[in-house]
């Protein structure tokens, strides 16, 4: 029987709440495929911990610091990072095949969105052309829930999109009592939604008022709804019900932010010089509300992806089988795929688990389908309430709790030892 071959995992982009259930459950069913995975590694900060030889053994962690990644939000744990593989930067390719080599490394799985499962294609790629025998996984996660394709064929719905979902859906009952307390001075509340280009996050809004009970107002980047329709369609509802609660996706084309952008060319919202809320909320007191009080926001930052206490307990279990699918993959399928999950049809909420091929996911990018999209275009359809409301679950999560404070995960710096020159990542020269 040929010997175990160590493994590499690693993840890139914007972490969520559920991200480390999946990082588990890679850890988990490598162990018990004990004769086919050796030591298993995390490329600490994602494929530039790779670069840099910084493989964090988790092997050798404490099993109930292992157990505790269930519950312990975002990137803190392994790291993440939003460094691109280039075509050009072929050094940088030889260097990930070289730390793989070094360390006997047979496995790669990569935890990410459409661009991770990019890197992990390029990577498995590379590695067939130098004549390293590596087998690489993608394992599916993104808050946008942009993965895929727009039939939902190929994957269903991404970890992460069902606990940001939730978030919203609590957010905004939550913002209806505050709205409702203080509509005499504050009529208007604009809260930002995260979500780049796709306007799956803004749209959960609707879910905590399937029955369209409140003065809700949602506007995706799909609507394309201008500044000055927006300021119309407020001041209609002001005149209805006296309030309103509007939903703008950080996208919302409402002119130049000052926008900055990342190593892969995305917009980074957050750290523009001005929001799209606080445009909104400009505009609208420019122009004059149809009530006494002035407009105000709120802009949610990075609380969206990272709250485990708002998590989805559909998505935690969700995230952690697809971690365990791209283990079963690998073992048993080969190279080249990303775990994917699939819902079955019918009136119940029901999964299986799938592969993909990387190459068919490496930078896809599926969009709101336009059928979702209700007729006045601040709203969403109950055709999305009925895709979107069962991957928000029913219950709380148990988070474990130490002194009034939650226990998160906390890893040893167990390192492998380096083999290799010191060598800095090309892009960062």
């Amino acid at each position: 029987m040929s010997k175990p071959r160590n493994v590499v995992v690693a993840q890139s982009g914007g972490p969520t709440p559920v991200i480390n259930n999946s990082l588990r459950g890679v850890i988990e069913a490598c162990k018990a495929y004990g004769d086919k995975f050796g030591t298993v590694y995390a490329g600490y900060h994602g494929v530039e911990g790779i670069l840099k030889e910084e493989l964090l053994d988790l092997s050798n962690q404490p099993e109930d610091e292992i157990s505790l990644l269930r519950t312990t939000p975002t990137a803190g744990s392994i790291g993440t990072c939003r460094y691109k593989l280039k075509k050009n930067q072929q050094e940088d390719f030889d260097r990930v095949i070289e730390v793989l080599k070094a360390h006997d490394i047979g496995y790669l799985f990569y935890i990410g969105g459409n661009d991770s499962m990019d890197t992990a294609n390029k990577i498995s790629i590379m590695a067939r052309e130098k004549g390293l025998d590596l087998i690489a996984t993608g394992v599916p996660k993104t808050i946008d829930n942009d993965v895929g394709d727009s039939e939902f064929k190929l994957i269903d719905h991404t970890p992460g999109y069902g606990s940001v979902a939730r978030y919203w859906a609590t957010a905004v009952q939550n913002a209806n009592e505050e709205n409702a307390g203080s509509s005499p001075a504050d009529p208007v509340l604009v809260l930002q939604a995260m979500g780049r280009q796709i306007g799956f996050i803004p749209a959960a809004a609707r879910l905590a008022d399937p029955k369209r009970e409140l003065p809700l107002q949602i506007y995706m980047v799909e609507s394309k709804v201008s500044l000055e329709e927006l300021g119309e369609k407020v001041n209609a509802q002001l005149k209805e019900s006296g309030r309103v609660i509007v939903v703008v996706g950080e996208g919302m084309d409402v002119g130049s932010l000052g926008e900055t952008k990342d190593s892969f060319g995305h917009t980074q919202f957050s750290a523009s010089q001005i929001t799209v809320a606080q445009t909104v909320v400009n505009y609208l007191n420019k122009v004059g509300l149809k009530a006494r009080g002035a407009a105000r926001c709120q802009v949610s930052g990075t609380d969206q992806r990272g709250c485990i206490n708002l998590a989805s307990p559909v998505d935690l279990d969700e995230a952690y089988k697809l971690g365990q699918k791209a283990v079963q993959i690998a073992a048993e399928d080969g190279n080249g795929y990303m775990s994917t999950i699939l819902r079955k049809p019918g009136l119940i909420y029901n999964v299986y688990y799938d592969k993909v091929s990387l190459e068919l996911v490496a930078n896809s990018e599926r969009s709101f389908p336009e059928s979702w999209i209700a007729p006045s275009r601040i709203d969403v359809t109950d055709d999305f309430v009925k895709y979107a409301k069962p991957l928000i679950g029913e219950d709380w999560v148990s988070i474990p709790m130490v002194g009034g404070l939650m226990r998160f995960a906390r890893l040893k710096p167990i390192f492998a030892e380096k083999k290799l020159k010191p060598y800095v990542p090309q892009a960062i020269r």
